[in-house]
């Protein structure tokens, strides 16, 4: 190997040195590259593909560097996790504003919807207690999920960010029923 490894490793430590900013760390890769390199000789299939293998390796070291370097900022000290109840009552109060849209839909939709999101019971509970094989209760769920974002989207405007994560709405005027309390 270590042969070999001296025919290589110059154009090695200008490949690294093209693709690193960091010209202190080339020498350290290319070690980590040749470490790599001895310690998983057993996986090279022929003699013919060490120098594929290699660039191959020393690639992926490369992408660990970088991995590394990867910014991250440190969660405060005093972070606190939120209060499960406090969780579960914000679920409580959403369940209960959807609910009358979901009342809306046929009652094939409403029912296995409202036992899917609002009860949380699973889908194969569902198809039980309802008489209905377990892809006619997955589907009656998710023709109700449609149903149900087309009569919210008939009552509110919904700001989304980048994310996908709704920041904001506004309710449209329109005959729209509101949430029960």
């Amino acid at each position: 190997m270590l042969s070999e490894w001296q025919n290589h490793k110059a154009q090695l430590r200008n490949y690294v040195y093209k693709r690193v900013d960091d010209a202190s760390a080339v020498d350290d890769i290319l070690q980590d590259v040749y470490i790599k390199a001895s310690s998983n000789l057993h996986q090279l299939k022929s003699k013919g593909s060490l120098k594929g293998w290699l660039y191959k390796i020393a690639y992926n070291t490369i992408m660990d560097f970088y991995r590394d370097k990867l910014p991250y900022d440190e969660l405060p000290e005093d972070l606190v996790a939120e209060d499960e109840d406090a969780v579960e009552e914000s679920r409580k109060e959403i369940a209960e504003c959807m609910r009358p849209l979901i009342d809306e839909l046929p009652d094939k939709y409403s029912v296995p919807l409202r036992l899917a999101e609002l009860d949380g019971i699973p889908q194969q509970e569902i198809a039980d207690k309802l008489g209905l094989s377990l892809s006619g209760a997955k589907s009656r769920i998710q023709r109700g999920r449609v149903k149900f974002r087309e009569n919210l989207m008939t009552c509110c405007d919904f700001e989304i960010n980048d994310g996908g994560m709704v920041t904001g709405y506004t309710p449209k005027k329109t005959n729209c029923s509101s949430p029960k309390r």
